[in-house]
């Protein structure tokens, strides 16, 4: 199971097959808990929308449009949600005096995300790893709920469209290469 989650993108047009526009619900479950968790990190965001892009350019199940809509509200519902669990469990871990965990760290991170928090954020979306992580350090460090909403929003846009649409430009070229030979 976590190969197959960790290789999803290999395992897309089987997932087509096998449940057609139920892929919408499927992607949109995967983007959300990369984006929603910090716990959950290790899903394929950016090769998953190359590879969703380039499904839509060879596909007519599922549309590019309909995809970059249900996975923009995938990703910015994620990042949400992944705020407020930083801004509801970020205190008590911080609080805890471990060697990983310091009250000091979320003091620099407080200071962080007051100076430079909206790049993070718009940032952090084309960085795996840090994605999953900044919208949790942002709740934690109680960011501006409103600058959040509005570099949530900007960086999904940003994420989902510019991958999806190198996706689907890389899928349609390739496949006119392809029907050249």
């Amino acid at each position: 199971m976590f190969d197959f989650l960790l290789n999803l993108e290999q395992w897309l047009p089987v997932l087509l097959e096998n449940y057609g526009v139920w892929i919408y619900a499927i992607l949109f479950l995967v983007i959300f808990a990369e984006t929603g968790s910090v716990f959950m990190f290790f899903l394929p965001g950016d090769s998953l929308l190359l590879a969703i892009g380039a499904l839509c350019s060879t596909t007519d199940v599922i549309h590019l449009h309909y995809m970059a809509i249900t996975l923009f509200t995938a990703s910015t519902l994620g990042y949400t949600v992944n705020y407020y669990t930083g801004s509801i469990l970020g205190i008590k871990y911080f609080n805890k005096h471990t060697r990983y965990f310091k009250p000091e760290y979320l003091v620099k991170t407080n200071h962080y995300f007051t100076k430079h928090g909206g790049k993070t954020i718009l940032v952090a979306r084309f960085v795996p790893f840090v994605r999953s992580f900044a919208p949790f350090a942002a709740g934690a460090t109680h960011m501006n709920f409103g600058s959040f909403t509005a570099y949530n929003i900007i960086g999904g846009m940003l994420w989902i469209g510019a991958l999806l649409g190198i996706g689907y430009g890389l899928g349609h070229t390739l496949h006119a290469v392809v029907d050249l030979f």
